[in-house]
């Protein structure tokens, strides 16, 4: 297992003032950071891979489809290039930040609801864009790992029943999906079983309070999670992501609107202390 941490609890672009923050995660403990690339360009990213580099911090990443008018699932074949062109972009800036993998809802502009579920044809073209998207990435050794979201933030995939559906319909081996507990805990009648259904498919797990607080803090079982999953040989990124409403575009896109921790020391390290010492302590059952 390695461990890291979403920095859109920070900002929603992370920049060379943010070396502080890459100091703080090392010293809490974290093998890596968790890069949200949402602008710049690849020459931004390279930059901070030296940073990254002399900290010996690893780094994956996290990115979305910003708006209805860079859907990869469009009917549209010009709004559904601009998508592709997006997720191209993506890979370059992935591959300029030395990331091992994306992840997050790359699927499907969030907040962006038709008045129904995805159509047969929505997800085939999506599942093809997702198909090509999986094969370029993985000549980079970079792994893709989708995010399914809550029904009030996508209309596209909110269940893991879903979510394997849909790689097994993009069929690569490169792609995978991310399981968070944040959404888990609203969609999902048995989030355990949930977990475990996914078992073939999972990328990276994000761990995410009920609250999107501190983990540890709420109702979230990370315990029986963690059991779970080492039952079922996970070996790969554990992420801590919480949001804060220090920033006003991070806030409405995740509805944020009180403080969920206190300070990012606090964060950083009660986070660490409580996925180290919990994935250490559970034992798979018998």
């Amino acid at each position: 297992m390695k461990l890291g941490i979403n920095l859109l609890c920070t900002s929603g672009f992370i920049d060379t003032p943010h070396v502080e923050v890459f100091e703080l995660a090392k010293s809490a403990g974290f093998d890596g950071v968790e890069i949200p690339v949402m602008s710049g360009t690849p020459e931004h990213y390279a930059r901070l891979s030296r940073f990254l580099d002399q900290l010996g911090l690893e780094r994956t990443s996290t990115m979305i489809i910003p708006d209805p008018d860079r859907d990869p699932g469009s009917a549209d074949p010009a709004i559904r290039q601009r998508g592709i062109d997006h997720l191209n972009w993506a890979i370059d800036c992935n591959e300029a930040l030395g990331s091992t993998s994306i992840g997050g809802p790359f699927h499907a502009p969030i907040g962006h609801f038709p008045g129904r579920g995805p159509t047969e044809d929505e997800l085939q073209r999506c599942a093809e864009v997702h198909h090509d998207m999986a094969q370029r990435a993985f000549s980079l050794g970079i792994q893709l790992s989708l995010e399914p979201l809550n029904r009030f933030e996508t209309h596209f995939l909110n269940t893991m029943e879903q979510a394997v559906a849909y790689a097994e319909r993009v069929d690569h081996p490169n792609f995978k999906i991310m399981y968070d507990t944040f959404h888990a805990h609203i969609e999902e009648q048995d989030p355990l079983a949930a977990a475990h259904a996914i078992r073939d498919h999972l990328g990276v797990l994000h761990v995410s309070e009920n609250d999107r607080g501190i983990p540890g803090r709420g109702q979230v079982d990370f315990a029986s999670l963690f059991r779970t999953l080492k039952q079922d040989g996970f070996d790969n990124w554990i992420v801590v992501e919480a949001f804060g409403n220090a920033l006003p575009e991070l806030s409405a896109a995740t509805r944020v609107w009180r403080p969920l921790f206190p300070d990012l020391h606090t964060l950083f390290h009660e986070s660490a202390e409580l996925v180290r010492s919990t994935w250490t302590e559970v034992k798979p059952n018998k």
